[in-house]
């Protein structure tokens, strides 16, 4: 009987094993959010990012909340992304809005900002701010993209992810407008791909 009671505790232990293990690879798993708009989900941007990601042997699921035109109150007002960050599904919440380059825009940058990273605190997720770019028509206001998302950020304790830079940095370097899209303000596929390079870059390099 003591054998045949021992030969049970060795297939239990083995088998709550077997569970903590898989529990531990569930858990492993990355989580990313994206809420913006147009600049989000032109190229798929979340898709480029988790190819990325798997690419150096991590597992990762991203969801995205685009929508066009939205700001990042707009998404708040709406209700939808909330219970997305309250469900402690996501390691990184990353918002995007316009080039925020007027005082209006950072204002949302910084205020609407500080809800995300409040509830994002809440949830053990980190807040990240997508930094953008201004139209090609709208360059010259480029400096202020750069300085209210960099100061938003360090405002709400966010992670920055500097894509509008390292845009500007190439194009006043190359004066080539590839990153752009045709409309001149969208993103190429290129351009797309340089923001997935540099979100990855920021959070997992």
């Amino acid at each position: 009987m003591n054998k045949l009671l021992t030969l049970m505790f060795i297939v239990l232990s083995a088998f709550a094993c077997s569970n903590d293990q898989e529990n531990t690879e569930i858990d492993e798993n990355i989580g990313i959010l994206f809420i913006g708009n147009s600049l989000t989900y032109f190229n798929d941007l979340p898709i480029l990012v988790k190819e990325r990601v798997e690419a150096q042997g991590k597992e990762v699921v991203v969801k995205m909340v685009a929508k066009p035109n939205y700001a990042i109150v707009d998404h708040w007002a709406d209700g939808e992304v909330q219970p997305l960050i309250s469900s402690k599904a996501y390691d990184y919440v990353i918002i995007q809005q316009g080039p925020s380059s007027q005082s209006d825009g950072r204002q949302m940058l910084i205020e609407s900002g500080k809800l995300y990273s409040d509830l994002c605190k809440q949830n053990n997720a980190k807040l990240c701010y997508f930094m953008v770019w201004p139209s090609i028509s709208n360059y010259g206001t480029f400096d202020g993209v750069i300085k209210n998302h960099t100061d938003a950020a360090a405002m709400n304790n966010a992670i920055l992810l500097p894509v509008g830079e390292v845009w500007k940095e190439y194009i006043d370097t190359t004066n080539n407008l590839d990153y752009y899209g045709p409309d001149g303000f969208h993103p190429s596929v290129k351009g797309s791909e340089v923001a997935a390079d540099v979100i990855v870059q920021h959070l997992f390099n």
